[in-house]
């Protein structure tokens, strides 16, 4: 099992940037693929970024592109999202996942992910 923790949210004025951490339990989390999803109220959580088990590959989805890095430190068993030029629609709360399969590739699809965090809050001022 592993559990997911996730912080760095919070309210900040369109521009700005925050970078969001996830916290993993398991020394294990080396070598699984992560992802960051994000839900708004009503609607379907939605993919975000993804990172390969060593960090060497990476996907986004189209409108942050650009603007969001995906990392990890896999010595500290953290996930990061840098999220720069931040935009009042990327008012969500952020989530983190791994897909549970060791040396995976990054995933786009919330099907491929067995373990989830609770969120964290992100809220972009105008």
């Amino acid at each position: 099992q592993v559990q997911l923790v996730e912080s760095g949210g919070g309210l900040v004025q369109a521009g700005g940037s925050l970078r969001l951490s996830c916290a993993a339990s398991r020394r294990t989390f080396g070598g699984y693929a992560m992802g960051w999803f994000r839900q708004a109220p009503g609607k379907e959580r939605e993919f975000v970024a993804a990172i390969d088990w060593s960090g060497g590959s990476t996907v986004y989805e189209d409108s942050v592109k650009g603007r969001f890095t995906i990392s990890r430190d896999n010595a500290k068993n953290t996930l990061y999202l840098q999220m720069n030029s931040l935009k009042t629609e990327d008012t969500d709360v952020y989530y983190c996942a791994a897909t549970g399969n060791l040396w995976g590739t990054p995933a786009r699809t919330r099907g491929a992910y067995h373990y989830w965090g609770q969120g964290t809050q992100v809220t972009v001022s105008s």
